[in-house]
C-alpha cells in the first residue's frame, strides 16, 4: 500500500514537473560552430574597402587609379597554401615572370602574389604558360591581391606581347583617345594611357 502511493506521488510529480525540466532545458544556449566557413560568395578577407565601379562608369583612369602593381608577365608557378594558425585563410600564390612592367614590378624578375581561394574557387584562375597584363590592388593587411574590377583589370597578351581586349573592356576604354574601338593594343600604347591618367590628376 505504502509502495503504491509512493509510485503514485513520482509519477505525479514527474508529469507536473516535466513541462518545467522542458522549458529549462530549451532555454539553454545552443553551441554554435566557432569558426567561419568560408565560401566563393563572402567577401574577399582582409581586404581594404574595394573600389565599386557604377555601371558605364569605368575606364582607364579609373581602373589605372585603383591599382597598385600593373606588368605584364607570363604564369609560372601555382602553388596552393592552406590556411594555418599563422594564416588564418586559404590562399593561392601565383608566381609571374614579369616582360614588362607600368608599375609595382620589375622587368625580368618573378612576382608572386597571393589571392584569396574564394576567388579561385570562384572562376579567377591562372594556367601554367599563360600571359597576361594585371592591374593589381595594393596588397590586403593579410598580404592578398586580386585584380582591379576582377575581369576588368585582366587582360591577355597575345603571341605578339599584344594586349588584347574583351567586349567589356573595349566597352569601358571606349573614351581613351588612343585606345578607343582597339581590339589589341601595343603594351606602349597602354603604358601612355596609364601615364595620361596620373597626368591628368
Amino acid at each position: 500500500m505504502y509502495g503504491r502511493s509512493c509510485t503514485r506521488l513520482l509519477a505525479l510529480s514527474l508529469v507536473i514537473l516535466s513541462p518545467a525540466i522542458m522549458r529549462g532545458q530549451s532555454d539553454q544556449p545552443r553551441l554554435e560552430f566557432p569558426f567561419p566557413r568560408s565560401s566563393p560568395t563572402q567577401p574577399e578577407p582582409g581586404l581594404r574597402r574595394r573600389l565599386v565601379f557604377p555601371s558605364g562608369a569605368i575606364g582607364c583612369q579609373q581602373i589605372a587609379h585603383a591599382a597598385g602593381t600593373i606588368f605584364s608577365g607570363t604564369v609560372i608557378a601555382i602553388t596552393r597554401h592552406p590556411a594555418t594558425h599563422a594564416q588564418a585563410v586559404e590562399t593561392v600564390a601565383i608566381t609571374f615572370h614579369v616582360e614588362r612592367a607600368i608599375r609595382g614590378a620589375s622587368p625580368g624578375t618573378d612576382l608572386t602574389v597571393e589571392q584569396w581561394m574564394g576567388l579561385w574557387s570562384s572562376g579567377q584562375r591562372y594556367r601554367i604558360g599563360e600571359r597576361v597584363l594585371l592591374f593589381l590592388y595594393p596588397s590586403s593587411k593579410l598580404g592578398l591581391t586580386s585584380s582591379v574590377g576582377a575581369e576588368m583589370g585582366r587582360f591577355r597578351v597575345d603571341p605578339a606581347g599584344r594586349v588584347m581586349f574583351s567586349a567589356q573592356q573595349l566597352s569601358a576604354f571606349r573614351a581613351d583617345p588612343v585606345l578607343a574601338g582597339k581590339s589589341r593594343v601595343t603594351f606602349n600604347d597602354l603604358a601612355l594611357a596609364v601615364q595620361r591618367t596620373a597626368e591628368e590628376d
